[in-house]
Parts: C-alpha cells; structure tokens; sequence
C-alpha cells in the first residue's frame, strides 16, 4: 500500500511558522493542518495567535478554531482528527502540510501511540506528557524517583516514553516491572523540517508578539472567557497568556508583571520547544528569513 505523504513544519513560537506555511501551500498546492494544542479553541484568538481569515490567503486550514473552551481535547483525539484530515487532503490530490509547535501532537502522527491500552488511563497519560513539555526531563524524572525511591529501575531520563510508562506501571499498580520499549512508526512517508532563528531575534519577536496581543486586546478576551465561566481548571484556560491575565485579575500580579511573565514563559517554552524537536534525527533545520 503506497504510504502518504505529509510535509511538518515545526519550531517554536514567534519562528515564522504560519507565513512559511502559507507560502509552501501555495507552491506545492497544500492545504495546512495545525499542530497547535491551544488554537483549537474558539474564542481564544488573541493570546494564541490565531490565523486571521487575511492571513490565510484562501489556502484551506484545518483543526483551528472547531472546540468550546470549555471541553477538553487529548493527544488521540489530535492524532484520530489529524489523520482523517490527511486522507481526505490526500484524496483530493493535495498535499497535507502539518504546521506547529506542539511537540506531542506532531509525534503522535510520526509514532505509533499507544492509546487504546487495557491498563492506561488516557488522562493520567496525556498530564505526564504535558508535564514533560512543560517542565522537562530533568523534573519528570524526579516524579520517577520520587515514587521509586533506591530501586534500581534502569531507564535512562532521557528516554521520555519508558519514564512516563514507568509512572503509568507504578499508578496503576503500586509498583514497578519491567516493560519492552515500541518505537514504532505510522507508517507516513514525511519530511520534517524545523525553523529556527538566531536566540536574540527570537526572543525579541516573542516579547513583540507579547506587546501586540496586549495592544489587540488579550485583557478583553480573557475578561469575557472568565466572565462566561472558565477558570484555571479547564485545560483552555492553562494556556501561557491566559493564566497569568487571570492571575492579574485575581491581583497576584500588576499589569507589568503579567505581560513580564507572560514574556518570560513564552521565551522557555520555545526553549523546550526546540529541545523536543532537536530529538527527531531526520528533522531538516531551517533558519527562518525575516
């Protein structure tokens, strides 16, 4: 069966991503599919930086701006979506072009996930990801530690997936054993290519950006997401942007120290942005052209 073809355009925030997207649908006659885990969220337009209608340029864009902020949205339900979209892409003549930053979504249409296991808890295993995305290796391993104690366990803390299965063992059974590690793949025929930029120019585009959704008015759409219901427990709402205007709200911080963390936050993310993908050995690097 003749395997089908994706092209990835990943990399951090504030790299360039949609406008070289754009510009490669329009060459290769594409059509885009978001690997962005928060602009699947309606109403969240501002502190995600979501596409504008303009911006598009008529090149069809898909898995943005289709879920109530209210409800939630895991890694299966991004990959089942993701791959029905290719198919559909593909059955037109047209090639899919997978844009984002979410590392776990993108991997999750390069390895075979298992999802549908007997002994996982779907939830439970979407947080540990998350947790690693957010945090790192370095603090996801000493959750490892921490329920292990002295046993000798064998995993490097680089080996994301055996440490996130070794806290699944240990939750669902109270204790730890052994596992084989499944390194297993889709099956797509993909290209990956990761943009980049220079570090000061990076991170000046992300203070920029910060500066512009004040100035377009992020204080306003969080006041009216708060105003309808939403608070730090929904999985929208924990979103960089988003939970720190509610911490503003709340008087944790002035408005300086908000938009300053907001910075700050932003600025690690594309940090352990470009530390998740630097682990894909065929990825093809691309500094981004201002």
């Amino acid at each position: 069966m003749k395997k089908e073809k994706i092209i990835i355009i990943a990399g951090p925030t504030g790299v360039g991503k949609t406008s070289a997207s754009i510009e490669m649908a329009k060459k290769i006659n594409g059509e885009i599919i978001s690997a962005d885990s928060m602009q699947i969220y309606k109403f969240m337009d501002i502190g995600t930086a979501k596409i504008t209608e303009k911006e598009k340029e008529n090149i069809p864009h898909h898995a943005i701006d289709f879920l109530s902020p209210f409800e939630s949205f895991t890694v299966a339900d991004y990959a089942k979506m993701a791959r029905e979209k290719i198919t559909e892409i593909t059955s037109r003549g047209k090639t899919p072009i997978v844009v984002g930053g979410t590392g776990l979504y993108i991997n999750s249409l390069i390895y075979s996930m298992d999802f549908n296991e007997a002994d996982v808890d779907a939830e439970f295993r979407e947080y540990l990801w998350d947790y690693y995305y957010k945090h790192g290796e370095d603090n996801l391993f000493e959750l490892l530690l921490a329920k292990t104690g002295d046993q000798e366990i064998n995993i490097e803390k680089r080996n994301i997936k055996r440490v996130i299965r070794a806290l699944e063992i240990i939750a669902s059974t109270g204790g730890f054993k052994g596992f084989k590690e499944v390194q297993e793949k889709t099956g797509y025929d993909y290209k990956l290519y990761v943009l980049y930029r220079d570090r000061e120019t990076l991170y000046n585009n992300i203070n920029k950006r910060v500066d512009i959704m004040f100035e377009n008015g992020l204080l306003d759409e969080v006041r009216k997401l708060a105003d309808s219901g939403l608070n730090e427990s929904y999985q929208s709402m924990k979103g960089i942007g988003y939970r720190q205007v509610l911490d503003y709200f709340d008087g944790k911080y002035t408005l300086d120290e908000a938009s300053e963390k907001i910075k700050q936050e932003s600025r690690r993310y594309a940090k352990r942005q470009l530390t998740w993908f630097r682990r894909y050995k065929e990825a093809i690097w691309i500094k981004a052209l201002d």
